[in-house]
């Protein structure tokens, strides 16, 4: 997404802007935030101040080699748990666990998509459907990595993780904000697919059937057979902010289209409701997806 202010600001006086960018699937070009580069540089510092190698600190402050040194090379978000490890068995003085609460929260992140993100961090609820892939809020790792490795141009070794990472951050959505109502239309064939595999599949399912026990989460399964259908004309996402104003964004190939006017995101509104009488109820969503989990 873009930065927020921008757009936002400037969509008074148009139906929608739009934002060059990159592949749904792989979620653009990853800018890593200076921010995070900054932290990861002071962690490095405190670790070679006192005598360590990233082995020996993964060590002590049990987690794996791999997150110390993306933490270090400001590609992975730190966890509050890491931070607190980290400046204990490195004596930072509060130094870390004060610094951590100045960091970009949007690594990884497109800069066309940074708009979307911005709001979607506040929105008090947010309603996406999907036909091309599952969406990024409810996908495991193993799925998202499939998606990442299969994009073309092909990406790097350090993209790919930090695109997993910034997904991985967004995901915190979900339960950190119990308050926020998140509801998702999916099509049948997204799980047909099979994406990566059976077993990437298997476990695909197994975690939105987890996702869908949350009392914000709503997962409703667009069955391949429907007479009619109001979202032929391809995907989008909803999402309300907690000033009760409304806003629309559809992604396509390269880039991402961000609707403000109120006018254009009622026609969204108005197809997305249509959608939710057409889907599969919530409890005949879930009975399909354990269908088809145990198939």
């Amino acid at each position: 997404m873009a930065d927020g202010a921008g757009v936002v600001g400037g969509a008074e006086s148009s139906a929608a802007t739009s934002l060059a960018g990159a592949p749904p699937g792989g979620g653009g070009e990853p800018e890593v935030s200076d921010s995070l580069k900054t932290f990861g540089a002071v962690v490095k510092g405190f670790r070679k101040r006192a005598g360590l190698t990233q082995e020996e600190l993964a060590e002590q402050v049990r987690y794996s080699v791999q997150t110390v040194a993306s933490v270090e090379q400001g590609r992975r978000f730190p966890t509050l748990e890491y931070v607190r490890r980290a400046e204990d068995v490195l004596d930072a003085a509060g130094i870390l666990s004060g610094a951590v609460q100045h960091l970009s929260r949007q690594p990884g992140l497109a800069s066309w998509f940074r708009q979307w993100a911005k709001l979607e961090a506040t929105a008090i609820s947010l309603s996406t459907y999907e036909c091309r892939l599952i969406p990024g809020l409810l996908q495991t790792e193993a799925y998202a990595r499939t998606l990442f490795v299969n994009q073309l141009p092909p990406l790097g070794d350090e993209q790919i993780e930090a695109q997993w990472v910034a997904r991985e951050e967004r995901q915190r959505l979900l339960r950190e904000r119990p308050n926020t109502a998140f509801s998702f239309i999916l099509e049948e064939h997204l799980f047909l697919r099979r994406t990566g595999g059976a077993e990437v599949t298997r476990q695909l399912i197994d975690h939105v059937l987890e996702l869908a026990e949350l009392r914000n989460v709503e997962v409703q399964v667009m069955p391949l057979v429907r007479t009619a259908h109001a979202g032929l004309a391809g995907p989008m996402q909803l999402l309300e902010t907690p000033e009760a104003r409304w806003f629309a964004y559809n992604e396509g190939q390269r880039g991402g289209l961000f609707v403000s006017d109120a006018k254009e995101v009622s026609v969204l509104q108005m197809r997305y409701a249509r959608m939710r009488s057409q889907a599969l109820s919530l409890e005949d969503s879930l009975g399909l997806l354990q269908q088809m989990r145990g198939a």
